[in-house]
């Protein structure tokens, strides 16, 4: 977004800056409205048991 600023008003601001300058102005981060239409729960349910266990313990 700094970058498209500078090059759009020929201005510059630092990151921290642009975020303040969003915020002002009411934007916020992104979140989607709601879950995609398409998900399948039971294979959530399923991945959460059996793979993320050993992703989370490959970490540390």
């Amino acid at each position: 977004m700094k970058t498209v600023i500078g090059r759009r008003f020929h201005l510059t601001h630092t990151i921290q800056g642009v975020r303040r300058l969003l915020v002002r102005n009411g934007w916020s981060c992104q979140v989607p409205a709601r879950r995609a239409v398409e998900r399948n729960d039971e294979a959530v349910a399923g991945w959460v048991k059996e793979v993320w266990p050993c992703a989370e313990d490959s970490r540390r």
